[in-house]
Order: C-alpha cells, then structure tokens, then sequence
C-alpha cells in the first residue's frame, strides 16, 4: 500500500465513477481499476459495489476511506511543514473564493503576489460555499475566502473585511428619488436573488422584509453579473457587494446606486483555514497582502 493508492480510492469515493477518478488522478482508467483491486485483496476486504447502475462505497470502503483522507491529510502536512522550514512563504497554496468574492477580490492582490511571495504559487479555485467547506475539510484545499464564518470545530478563520450591499435599479425606476435607501423601500417581488446554494443569497435574505413568494422566481441567476443585466434590463432591482461596485459599470449600464442604510446590511468576509493547517504564517502573510490593498469602499477587520 502506497500514499498513491489512498489517492485513488479516494477519487473514486469523491466521483463514484472510475473513469473521472482516473482523469482527476491523471491516470488511465485500466492503471487505477488495477491497483484499486491490488489493494482490495491487499486488503481482503471490498471497499466499492460495482454494477450497471454505478460505483456504491461499502460499509467497510467508508471506513477506510476515512482513515485513507485522514493519511493523506497527514502527508500533506509532512511535506507543508519541511517545505515551511526552508522558507515558510515558498511552494503552493491552494485558495478557493466564493463567485461574488472571486472577480472583484483577486484583482486587488494578485499583482502583489509575485512581489511579495516571490516563491510561492497560488492554485485559485471558485465555487459555492458547502463546496469549498468540503474541500477545505477533505483537505483538498488550503485556504478559502468565504462570507460565512466557519462552523466545523477543525477549521478556524481570519477575518479580512466588511462591505456593505449597495441597491442597484434602473434609472427610471422610482426609487432613484430617495435620497438615502432601505430595504423597506423595495417592493419584495421587485428583488432579484441568485439560485440557492449562493450565501449571498441567504445574506441577502437575511435583511429583506419576510418573504411572501415573489413573482419572478423562475428567474434563477446562477451569477451576480447575470442578476446585474437583468436588473439593466428592467426586470427588477438587487443588491450588490462593495466590492463589485467598483470601476463605474453602474453608469454605463443606465443604472442607479444607493448604499443601504438598514443596520446589518453588510456582510464579514473570512480567511478559513484548517486549525491544523501547519503553514499559518503563509496563511497570515496572504491575509495582511489582501487587507493592504482593500479600496476605501470596505473596512478592514
């Protein structure tokens, strides 16, 4: 048995679907099935079902598996803390961003990267928050920027900012009058929302009025720059990030700003990391390069 080998039945674990282990092991197909039935017998147990109906993990695969992620994890951190030793801001570091953090964040930092932690390499990674959370627990993942603060006792956050939602409309919208917005301004079927799974979305619900169902629904952005044209395009009004105000689009598009003036209408952004993660001064050293260089827009923690 063989780090190599825990590598692929976790795969197959993660896919349920040895051809895209394989790909995602950059393996052949034929090379993974082979050793994974090596080590089955190895093992003398049967960690996956195969049948015509796909790849079903065993009681005793689950277990495994487990102990095999947790091997993993541990190797990992063997070669984090000798690489450490050497020079604590050098190798990789994967960083996974949430889609309303990633294209207005990343420009703000990562021409300072080169400069500041010339011998390190950043791997960037968007997705939904459970996603990253999940990868970041797996161990698939280094560090992730998140707006929701952690909520598994193995992992641990520094807190990078605040920004506040800014209400965007069309300029001929009746809101445009108000001096000073509030989200008891807006009628609660004129609020378009991304898709669930978003935390913005849930934050953004979180300081509009209760909800009663709201006629357009069956318009499910699955980005805030799809919310933002359809907002342009008269279907409705949305909030907005800080951040993503940035660069005078508002303008161009025919649409008005008002900063929300409702208490919480704001929202924490958080470095999580695993408390276990062995090079916490890479992971201080990104988060002071992030904070450096935060427009006046948001408020540095």
């Amino acid at each position: 048995m063989n780090l190599r080998d825990l590598d692929y039945i976790c795969a197959v674990a993660d896919h349920k679907h040895f051809g895209r282990a394989a790909e995602s092991c950059h393996v052949s197909q034929p090379t993974l099935s082979g050793q994974i039935k090596k080590l089955e017998a190895q093992l003398g147990v049967t960690l996956f079902e195969r049948s015509h109906k796909g790849i079903r993990v065993t009681d005793i695969g689950e277990e495994i598996i487990l102990i095999a992620r947790e091997a993993r994890e541990a190797a990992q951190r063997i070669k984090s803390v000798a690489a450490s030793a050497q020079d604590p801001l050098a190798g990789n570091l994967s960083l996974g961003l949430i889609p309303t953090i990633a294209p207005y964040l990343i420009p703000l930092f990562v021409g300072k990267l080169q400069s500041a932690m010339p011998n390190m390499s950043i791997d960037f990674r968007e997705d939904i928050t459970d996603r990253l959370n999940e990868a970041l627990l797996q161990g698939d993942l280094d560090v992730a920027i998140l707006a929701t603060p952690p909520e598994e006792d193995s992992l641990t956050a520094i807190e990078l900012y605040s920004e506040p939602f800014w209400l965007i409309f069309p300029n001929d919208h009746e809101l445009r009058s108000l001096q000073h917005a509030s989200i008891h301004d807006v009628k609660a079927d004129d609020i378009l929302l991304l898709t669930e799974g978003h935390c913005f979305r849930d934050q953004a619900l979180s300081i509009c009025r209760p909800a009663r169902k709201r006629r357009r629904q069956s318009l499910r952005a699955t980005s805030l720059e799809t919310l933002i044209n359809l907002v342009a395009s008269g279907q409705g009004v949305t909030l907005v990030p800080a951040l993503a105000m940035r660069g005078g689009w508002s303008h161009e598009m025919g649409l008005t700003s008002r900063k929300l003036a409702d208490e919480g209408a704001d929202r924490k952004i958080y470095l999580t990391y695993r408390k276990r993660f062995p090079r916490i001064e890479a992971v201080k050293a990104l988060a002071s390069l992030i904070q450096d260089g935060l427009p006046d827009s948001v408020t540095a923690a």
